[in-house]
């Protein structure tokens, strides 16, 4: 495989996870009547951006994640204050655009000085135009016009705060389920294409080893070894190698429907017991029931092993070098992607297990943090001061990423040291 296409699987692997990620926390705000300012892909400075509807569709320069922008999470960027100047266009007699600057070169519109005005619970704005106050309606989707640019107004009823606990705590934790989910649908696609185990079956045989000796070759399917039925269970006839040092195995094989004895003594090679074989599985196809059986049990053992390498890194059961950051990843990806496509599905099940459970986790900046917060609001019965909440997030996210610095510098170090 040419490293074009190693890299475009490895991109492709990335884009999926972050988006499918995002693509939850989208879906649920939306599906909660909260207004989604912007969908993104990566951070830093835009490459691309397109809007649909009320939100914008943006790929950023750095392949580092993904966010979905809602209004009212921060401060809305464009205001309008009392004593300031603005024009207002209507639309039977509702004001549907607000324009804070270059008011000589609006056309259609009533300029007048803000005496008052609420753009997120009574929707209004009163002017004081030509000496007169005039009050008027806004529209629920006005929009506000400043250098250039529109940016539609945030009743609180399409706000993240003005809807209940549930459905904000929904939309948070739909981002990290929805990498559980792509992982089972992964499993499941790996699980049809590679088939179901029946039989442990030889691959390559290292020329002059007791395998090629006894007359082994690939393709055998291994039925006993020392009269005990080997089935699919690789370990247990790795085991049996290895307490057999020295000593002759006999093996009953099946070659082209005909089976057959061979007897292979088991040697020590490079300080391992072998017989100088690669082992595989003999397989057959799988019914819907199995692949989703298969599917699960998979997602499940990923997820209880993940779950204990995150207690020992917690607990302090780590070295530096057990941590990995974009440059790592890279290169086990580009290694999976040698491997065959099967291989690198599976490897991107297991990384959004990953990322489902690190967001999980009540670090500040992540989702579990946020859905921290939501709990403590619903225990309190009111929520925890918005610019603490804020400040708690800032903060965690300037440490992870001091943290992913760390860990790529690691990297750089191990890859130029070999």
């Amino acid at each position: 495989m040419s490293n074009i296409q190693v890299g475009l699987q490895i991109v492709l692997m990335f884009f999926v996870l972050v988006t499918l990620h995002e693509w939850g926390h989208f879906y649920f705000a939306k599906r909660a009547g909260i207004l989604v300012r912007e969908f993104a892909i990566g951070f830093g400075p835009k490459l691309f951006s397109y809007k649909k509807g009320e939100t914008t569709y943006t790929l950023r320069i750095l392949p580092i994640g993904g966010y979905v922008r809602m209004a009212g999470e921060d401060p809305e960027i464009v205001q309008a204050n009392p004593g300031q100047t603005i024009g207002v266009r209507l639309k039977d007699e509702v004001v549907t655009h607000l324009f804070l600057d270059q008011l000589d070169q609006r056309s259609n519109v009533i300029q007048g000085e803000i005496e008052s005005i609420d753009l997120e619970r009574e929707l209004y704005v009163r002017l004081i135009v030509e000496g007169e106050p005039v009050r008027f309606a806004v529209a629920e989707d006005a929009m506000m016009v400043a250098r250039g640019k529109e940016t539609q107004i945030a009743p609180w009823n399409r706000q993240f705060g003005g809807k209940s606990v549930g459905k904000r705590a929904l939309s948070i934790f739909a981002g990290p389920a929805m990498n559980f989910i792509l992982a089972f649908v992964l499993f499941l696609i790996v699980m049809m294409m590679n088939g179901m185990p029946t039989n442990v079956k030889l691959g390559k045989i290292e020329p002059g080893k007791p395998a090629a000796v006894a007359g082994l070759m690939p393709g055998d399917v291994v039925l006993e070894v020392n009269h005990t039925p080997i089935g699919k269970d690789q370990t247990q006839l790795s085991q049996l190698i290895k307490n057999s040092k020295d000593q002759p195995m006999l093996w009953i094989i099946e070659r082209n429907k005909e089976q057959m004895q061979k007897t292979i003594t088991p040697v020590d090679i490079e300080g391992t017991v072998r017989v100088g074989v690669e082992l595989g599985f003999d397989k057959r196809s799988v019914t819907p029931v199995e692949a989703v059986a298969g599917a699960w049990d998979n997602t499940v053992f990923m997820t209880k092993n993940i779950l204990l390498g995150f207690k020992q890194m917690i607990f302090g059961q780590f070295k530096m070098d057990d941590l990995g950051g974009p440059v790592r990843i890279v290169q086990i990806s580009s290694d999976f992607a040698q491997a065959g496509l099967s291989s690198m599905i599976s490897l991107t099940a297991f990384l959004s297990i990953n990322l489902g459970i690190f967001n999980l986790l009540p670090i500040p900046a992540l989702d579990g943090s946020r859905l921290l917060f939501l709990g403590i609001e619903a225990i309190r019965g009111r929520p925890v001061d918005p610019n603490r909440e804020s400040m708690v997030h800032f903060i965690g996210f300037a440490m992870l990423m001091l943290l992913m610095i760390a860990v790529t510098y690691n990297d750089i170090v191990r890859l130029i040291q070999g």
